[in-house]
C-alpha cells in the first residue's frame, strides 16, 4: 500500500529529504509539507517542475502549528522530521503528538541522503547555530587556495522565494544578490564569500548543484546551516563546539549527530568562553567522539576606530538566527560594546516595529539586543523602523555584512567583525593540510 507522508519542516532540509528520497518512490506520496523557523515560508507550494511525476498538482506547505489537524483529515501514515537545531526533547513531543494522532514518526539516518562527489568534500558543520562554522568556512577556503586548489562553496538551503526560480543558484557578484532577489539571510552567508573571490552555489536541487559546482571546483567546501549535518558526503567532516553553551552539543538534534561524525572538532570561542565550559566541551568531544582530533579557536572580535564606542549610549544588532533558534541572549556586538566602554547598552524592545516586535515575543529570551532579521521585504523595513526609532548615540552592527548597505540609517554606524584565530597547536591548517595528504588530494 501507498503510505501517505507529511514532512515537516523549514524550507531546506524537508525539500532534499523529498528530492532524495520520496519524490520518485512509488511506496509513498508526499501530501504536505509544514514549515517552522523561517516567518512566512508557509502557504506556498512546493512546484510540480520541481515535485516530479507522482505531484503534478505540486505539494502544499502549510504552518506547522496545523499538523495535528493534517494527519487526522489526511489519515497520514508516517510524519518525517526535517529541520535542524531542535532540542531532543522537542522532537519527542512532536512525536508524540504525531503517535497519538495514528502515524508514524522517523529521523532519516544523516548518511543515507548524503550525496557522493567525484571531487573532495570538506563539511564545515557545527552542533548548534551560532558557533563560527562561517567565519570557519572562510578559514578553510583561505588554507586550501594557498594549495593551488580551485574551490567553490556550496551553503546549505535557504530557499524563501519562488522555488520554481531557485533550483540552481550560483554567486559570484553582487549583481548575483539581485538577480535571485536575496533576503538578508541570504546575503549574510553569500556576501562575505564573494567578497572572497569565492563562488557560492545553493538552491534546492542539490544533486544539480553538485554536479554544476564539480565542474569548476578541485575541492568543494560544504557550509553548513543551523546545526544540520551535510547534504553531500564529507571527505573531512569539521564541527564547530561552542563553550559558551556547555553541553550543548549533546542536546539538540541533529548537532549530536554532527559530533559523533566529526573528523576535526573545533572547540570556538575559548577566548570569551569560561574554562571550564571548555573542559566540559572538551570531555564530552573526548567521551563521545573519540574519532575526532580536537583543535581550539577564538571567534577574534574586530572593530575599526574602537574608541567611537566609549561612553556612548550603543544598540547592539545581533545576528539573527544566532539570537532566534540558535538560543543566545546575545553575540559579538554586545562583548564588542561592554570591552569598548560603552556608556549604556539601549534595550530596543521597546520602539521594535511590525515582525520584530513578534520575534520578541516569540523568543522571549534575547537579551536588550536586535535581531537582524529579515526574511522578507517587510521584515528588513521592520528592521530599520526599529532602528530609526531608537534612542541610541551609535549603532553597533556584529552582522557578517554592511547592513547600512541595505537599510538607511538616521545615526552614526559602526561595524563589529569576527573572524576564526587558531588558539595553539594543532591549528586548522596543519589538521587539514595532514587530512588532505592521506587522501592524496
Amino acid at each position: 500500500m501507498v503510505e501517505k507522508v507529511i514532512i515537516m519542516g523549514a524550507a531546506g532540509r524537508d525539500f532534499h529529504n523529498f528530492n532524495v528520497y520520496f519524490r520518485d518512490n512509488p511506496r509513498y506520496r508526499v501530501i504536505a509539507f509544514t514549515a517552522a523557523q523561517i516567518p512566512s515560508i508557509e502557504g506556498r507550494l512546493y512546484p510540480p517542475e520541481l515535485s516530479g511525476k507522482y505531484y503534478p498538482q505540486g505539494i502544499p506547505v502549510f504552518p506547522e502549528d496545523q499538523l495535528t489537524g493534517l494527519i487526522r483529515d489526511n489519515r497520514a501514515d508516517l510524519v518525517v522530521f526535517s529541520y535542524s537545531d531542535v532540542p531532543h526533547v522537542e522532537i519527542m513531543h512532536k512525536a508524540s503528538l504525531a503517535m497519538a494522532e495514528g502515524a508514524d514518526f522517523i529521523l532519516i539516518g544523516a548518511t543515507y541522503t548524503m550525496l557522493r562527489s567525484q571531487k573532495i568534500v570538506i563539511a564545515v558543520c557545527a552542533v548548534r547555530t551560532g558557533c563560527g562554522k562561517s567565519q570557519t568556512t572562510r578559514r578553510v577556503c583561505e588554507i586550501i587556495r594557498t594549495l593551488g586548489k580551485k574551490i567553490v562553496t556550496v551553503r546549505h538551503p535557504m530557499p524563501y522565494g519562488d522555488l520554481r526560480n531557485q533550483v540552481v543558484q550560483r554567486f559570484a557578484s553582487y549583481d548575483d544578490f539581485k538577480k535571485h532577489g536575496c533576503t538578508l539571510e541570504e546575503r549574510e552567508e553569500y556576501e562575505p564569500l564573494v567578497d572572497q573571490g569565492i563562488v557560492v552555489y545553493a538552491g534546492i536541487d542539490y544533486k544539480k548543484i553538485l554536479e554544476e559546482a564539480e565542474k569548476e571546483a578541485d575541492i568543494i567546501i560544504w557550509d553548513g546551516g543551523n546545526n544540520d549535518t551535510p547534504f553531500y558526503y564529507p571527505d573531512i567532516h569539521i564541527v564547530l563546539f561552542d563553550p559558551l553553551r556547555p553541553g550543548h552539543e549533546l542536546l539538540y538534534y541533529p548537532g549530536e549527530t554532527n559530533m559523533k561524525m566529526a573528523d576535526i572538532a573545533i572547540i570556538n570561542k575559548v577566548n570569551t568562553a569560561k574554562p571550564e565550559g571548555v573542559e566540559k566541551v572538551r570531555k564530552n568531544i573526548e567521551n563521545h567522539a573519540q574519532k575526532a582530533e580536537i583543535i581550539l579557536a577564538e571567534s577574534s572580535i574586530l572593530v575599526n576606530k574602537s574608541e567611537q564606542i566609549r561612553e556612548k549610549r550603543v544598540l547592539v544588532v545581533e545576528d539573527g538566527p544566532t539570537l532566534t533558534h540558535g538560543g543566545m541572549s546575545y553575540g559579538a556586538g554586545m562583548i564588542a560594546a561592554e570591552t569598548y566602554g560603552a556608556a549604556r547598552i539601549v534595550d530596543p524592545r521597546s520602539c521594535a516595529h511590525g515582525t520584530i516586535k513578534e520575534i520578541y515575543n516569540h523568543y522571549p529570551h534575547i537579551g536588550p539586543v536586535l535581531p537582524a532579521m529579515g526574511y522578507s521585504k517587510n521584515q528588513i523595513r521592520d528592521l530599520e523602523i526599529t532602528i530609526n526609532n531608537a534612542t541610541c548615540d551609535l549603532v553597533l552592527f556584529a552582522t557578517p555584512i554592511q547592513l547600512p548597505r541595505l537599510l538607511s540609517i538616521n545615526k552614526p554606524t559602526l561595524r563589529v567583525r569576527y573572524e576564526y584565530s587558531d588558539h595553539g597547536h594543532p591549528t586548522l591548517e596543519e589538521a587539514l593540510i595532514n587530512r588532505l595528504q592521506k587522501l592524496n588530494a
